[in-house]
């Protein structure tokens, strides 16, 4: 029996993208293979310090690898991170 693949979303709220989104960046390429798509968000569209960033991730992975993955980066510090599986 092949493996249910599912299709979702990952938000992610970055605090301080200056400080923060280096450890963001590297949890989303270790995980490039699951990521069909992302799109980041400058929130504060004038902010030039501390700045809070969103990301939306769509994704395609068994539903432990998208909440592994939701984990990892919600344990960052200064990071928030949610998901949405669309697919049953």
């Amino acid at each position: 029996m092949p493996i249910k693949k599912h299709l979702g979303t990952i938000i992610v709220l970055v605090k301080d993208r200056k400080m923060h989104s280096g450890d963001v960046q590297k949890i989303l390429t270790d995980n490039g293979s699951i990521i069909m798509s992302r799109l980041g968000v400058n929130v504060q569209r004038s902010c030039v310090e501390n700045c809070t960033g969103m990301i939306a991730v769509v994704v395609e992975g068994t539903v432990k690898r998208i909440n592994d993955l939701t984990k990892k980066i919600d344990s960052l510090y200064g990071v928030v991170a949610k998901n949405s599986i669309m697919t049953k």
